[in-house]
């Protein structure tokens, strides 16, 4: 085979390699009063103040405002809590990731729950910061009590682009439940890949865990395939506690594989869905 056309081969073949090293930096916590890294003059709490604009420090070095600017649900319109009244902030957290070949800065801010609402309010904020910082977009992605970045937080689809990843979730004496929107960052705006929904239990008799793992796949469109799969891994610990035995050692791979057809990600099975609904039988 000539030299060169084994080079160009070769050079593809890493290409996926070469954007994913790229974008392994995972998310931060800066101090709201901190000052944005290559941007004199601004705080992370002048960013903050574009989503609640009366935010300020207490006497306790907390950030204390009021309602946050309207914004809609990562899900849709019927999705979603109220926010809090009031809310309280020590830190935010900041990820830097690449929108249609442009730098951006994507912070989260977990605002807590309002009185009338089993789930929090977290607003993921998407930030223009080349010229005289600019909010493009916001929307509140909860789902639950607690959300954060899934870290790293982001998934390199192309060498322009990456898909961020949140995760919201709550505990109890032995269940855990937790939501992971998959998000694409288009035009500037937050749109929902999927919402995928794992559960882990710590049972007398057995440990059964649900680990969510994504994958980018190059395959020739503007955006990567993204593969999802989650381990569903059951190990007993020789305890026998009620009438019922416990299960058998397993483990399991579930996977769906998530491609770009010009329009939106579309998803290629309904496995994760079907796990869903057999973990809600087991709430």
């Amino acid at each position: 085979m000539n030299s060169i056309l084994l080079r160009f081969i070769l050079a593809c073949l890493l290409l996926p390699c070469l954007w994913m090293t790229a974008g392994a930096q995972g998310a931060s916590s800066p101090d709201l009063g901190s000052a944005v890294p290559v941007h004199e003059g601004t705080t992370y709490l002048d960013l903050a103040r574009m989503i609640i604009p009366d935010l300020a420090p207490d006497k306790d070095g907390l950030y204390r405002g009021s309602m946050p600017v309207e914004m809609r649900h990562i899900e849709g319109s019927d999705s979603g809590g109220s926010p809090p009244e009031t809310s309280g902030l020590s830190n935010a957290a900041a990820l830097d990731i690449k929108a249609g070949g442009k730098d951006r800065l994507a912070m989260l801010f977990d605002l807590g729950s309002s009185s009338d609402s089993a789930e929090g309010f977290a607003v993921l904020a998407l930030y223009d910061l080349a010229g005289k910082p600019r909010l493009l977009d916001a929307v509140n992605v909860a789902v639950d009590r607690s959300t954060s970045f899934r870290e790293p937080g982001k998934l390199p689809i192309g060498p322009s682009d990456d898909a961020i990843i949140t995760l919201s979730t709550h505990f109890n004496s032995s269940q855990g439940y937790v939501s992971t929107p998959l998000i694409l960052v288009r035009d500037d705006r937050f749109e929902l890949i999927d919402m995928i929904y794992t559960f882990n239990e710590n049972l007398c008799a057995y440990k059964r865990t649900q680990e969510l793992a994504f994958q980018a796949v190059a395959d020739g469109q503007p955006y990567a395939a993204i593969k999802a799969t989650v381990t569903d891994t059951t190990v007993p610990n020789g305890e026998s506690c009620d009438d019922d035995p416990a299960p058998k050692a397993s483990s399991r791979d579930i996977s769906v594989t998530y491609h770009w057809n010009r329009a939106a990600y579309v998803k290629g099975s309904d496995a994760l869905d079907k796990l869903a609904a057999e973990n809600a039988n087991r709430f």
